[in-house]
């Protein structure tokens, strides 16, 4: 079965595995699930929808619902994952209303194109502890 809510990052990226670990952190009723953008759940869900880019320059969050799933990219993604999480985390996701999405992807691509460069990029993707192996997909 599927997990309601995927969060698809670059497996790679040092900021990426940091904010996998910020949101897990914060994540307390476990709602998200993570894939690598270079792993198999990826490679699936991209069949299914186009929209998911082949590179690795965004996070992506995927909403499974029963006969559909919503695919969010850049910007409009990390305002859905933090809906998922508790306050104050949470009520940071209506600010998404303040500016039209183009303008927030704007901001997202200029920080994404310098992420290996300020926060450097690992070797392989990590394994992820024993406790939270569940949380994640290959």
């Amino acid at each position: 079965m599927t997990p309601a809510k995927i969060v698809l990052y670059d497996g790679v990226c040092g900021f990426c595995q940091g904010s996998v670990r910020w949101l897990i952190e914060r994540d307390t009723a476990a709602r998200l699930h993570y894939a690598p953008l270079q792993g198999e759940t990826a490679a699936a869900l991209r069949a299914r929808h186009p929209e998911i880019p082949t590179e690795v320059e965004t996070m992506v969050f995927v909403e499974v619902m029963p006969g559909d799933e919503r695919v969010f990219v850049r910007s409009a993604a990390i305002f859905r994952m933090l809906r998922e999480l508790r306050a104050p985390w949470s009520w940071i996701a209506p600010l998404r209303w303040l500016l039209p999405t183009a303008l927030w992807d704007v901001a997202y691509r200029a920080f994404a194109t310098r992420r290996y460069r300020w926060f450097g990029r690992l070797e392989a993707c990590p394994i992820p502890p024993a406790e939270l192996r569940a949380r994640f997909l290959g």
